[in-house]
Formats: C-alpha cells, sequence, structure tokens
C-alpha cells in the first residue's frame, strides 16, 4: 500500500473497530424492529433517526453540501447500498444468522476486485492471503451446511456484491468529500428511498419499537461514519479482511443478548482471523 504514517494506520484501525461495533448495534436494533414491522419501514426508520442526529451538524456542512462534489457518485452509491441493505435484512429474516454471515462476508472479495477495477488498488499476496485467512475463519465459526441453499441466499449473495461496491465507491468519495458530507448524502438520498418502499408495506408502529429505532439509526449512522473515517486512511482492500472480526463479536453479543450459545469453533475461527490480518498487516508495512 501507499506508504501511511504510524499513526494514521493505528487510526484507521481504530475508526474501523468503532464501525464494527456500531454494525452489530445496527444489526441487533433492526433484527428487532422486523419482528413487528416490514423490512422496508425498518429501512426508513434507520434513515428517519439518522436525520434528526445529523440535524444539528447541517449548517457547518452546509458550505460543503451546496458544491454537490461527486452528487452523481453519492447517487450511484446510495442506491446500490439501499439495495444491498434490502436484500441483507431479507436474508437475516428469512435464513439463520449463520448463513447471513457466511454469504455476507463474501463481500471482500468483491472489495478486491472492484477496488482493483476501480481504484486502481494492487492485489498483492498478503491482501489476497489475508481475505483467504478471514473467509476460511468465518467458515470455522459458522460451518454452514446444505440448508444454505436458499433462494434467499441468492439475494444475500448480491447484498455480498453491493457492499462490496458502495464501500470501494465510498473510498472514490473521500477524495473529493470529508466522511461527514458522505453520512449526509447517505440519509438525504437513502430516507426518501425508504419512505417510497415503506409505504408499499406499511404497519402499525408502536411506543416499544422506538427504542430500537433509536439503536438501528444511530448503529448505522455511526457505522458509516466510522468506516467513511476509516476509509480516508487505509485502503479498501486492507480494511475489509479486517472487518471479518465482526462474526465472532457477533457472536459474543448474541450470546449475552439472546443466550445464543458460543462454542469453541467461534474461538477458533477468530484465532485464524486475527492471525491472517496480522501476518498480512505486518507484510504491508513492510512493503
Amino acid at each position: 500500500m501507499d506508504k501511511t504514517s504510524g499513526r494514521e494506520f493505528w487510526l484507521g484501525l481504530g475508526w474501523m473497530a468503532l464501525s464494527m461495533s456500531s454494525f452489530i448495534a445496527m444489526s441487533v436494533g433492526s433484527r428487532e424492529l422486523a419482528q413487528t414491522l416490514s423490512i422496508r419501514q425498518v429501512l426508513f426508520f434507520r434513515a428517519l433517526v439518522g436525520l434528526f442526529v445529523i440535524a444539528p451538524f447541517l449548517p457547518r456542512l452546509w458550505p460543503e453540501l451546496r458544491q454537490m462534489r461527486s452528487l452523481k457518485l453519492h447517487l450511484l452509491r446510495n442506491f446500490v447500498h439501499f439495495t444491498a441493505q434490502y436484500f441483507w435484512t431479507i436474508g437475516v429474516v428469512l435464513l439463520p444468522l449463520a448463513s447471513v454471515f457466511a454469504l455476507e462476508f463474501t463481500a471482500p472479495i468483491w472489495v478486491a476486485f472492484f477496488a482493483w477495477g476501480i481504484l486502481g488498488e494492487k492485489l498483492t499476496r498478503a491482501r489476497i492471503l489475508a481475505n483467504i485467512g478471514g473467509f476460511i475463519g468465518v467458515l470455522v465459526i459458522v460451518r454452514p451446511g446444505f440448508e444454505v441453499i436458499d433462494p434467499a441466499a441468492g439475494l444475500v449473495l448480491l447484498a455480498a456484491v453491493g457492499y462490496g461496491l458502495s464501500l470501494v465507491l465510498v473510498k472514490r468519495l473521500t477524495r473529493d468529500c470529508s466522511p461527514a458530507a458522505i453520512v449526509v448524502w447517505m440519509i438525504l438520498i437513502q430516507l426518501p428511498l425508504g419512505l417510497a418502499a415503506a409505504l408499499t408495506d406499511w404497519r402499525p408502529v408502536h411506543m416499544t419499537d422506538i427504542p430500537w429505532m433509536l439503536v438501528a439509526g444511530a448503529g448505522a449512522l455511526s457505522a458509516h461514519f466510522c468506516m467513511a473515517q476509516a476509509l480516508q486512511r487505509l485502503e479498501a482492500s486492507i480494511i475489509m479482511p479486517v472487518d471479518f472480526l465482526r462474526v465472532p463479536l457477533a457472536a459474543i453479543a448474541g450470546y449475552l443478548l439472546y443466550h445464543e450459545r458460543v462454542d469453541l469453533f467461534v474461538f477458533l475461527g477468530a484465532a485464524i482471523i486475527l492471525g491472517s490480518n496480522f501476518q498480512a498487516m505486518r507484510a504491508e508495512r513492510r512493503a
């Protein structure tokens, strides 16, 4: 990778850790909301909460937003991301979570491909091995069986492709836009998309849904802001192998919140993921 200062390198990893934690919070909130609301409403309310969070910052960001830099790229990125979110949430509802995670984490393969094709990043041996090692670690944790073969599995695979392309487009946007502006455009574009979709499948909203809306919405906003911060400091094909750690972190969250069993395979898979990424980072830092 391009020479990066040690401070920026570790800051990038720190932002990535915050992003992973936020994604888990978003997943928990979305899962709870999907028990009573439609998937389309879940996407809408996540964006609506995000709008209230960013509202106080809009005056300060207005000078940058009014320039509408890379607007077409923002529109493309958010249409791809919104569609991927919709497919992914369908998978969460219809498939076992282990299967969803196994399919979702094919995304780094697409990130490496799109980063090479769009950003011109190199497909180094260390990055390829890190992706392979991380994917093996995920398979060790979730141990998917033949039951994964389901029509909804195809949607999750499409979501993984969409997430990969979306992340690379965010990396491209960081050349011209601040992370905060990228997140604001995400809310402003995805909110009307979510509303239009939600109106086609609207269900009654209850007071008990509001806390989970806040968790899902704030988690989504924080996840994407932190991811944009990380991408501003590190290349996309380095960031994504680290994201494999979200699987063991999600397994721990599932144990604490839903009493889901965490067995030896979770820690074995986590060790493979950590080892693969540690070796890749050492190789990249020496390059």
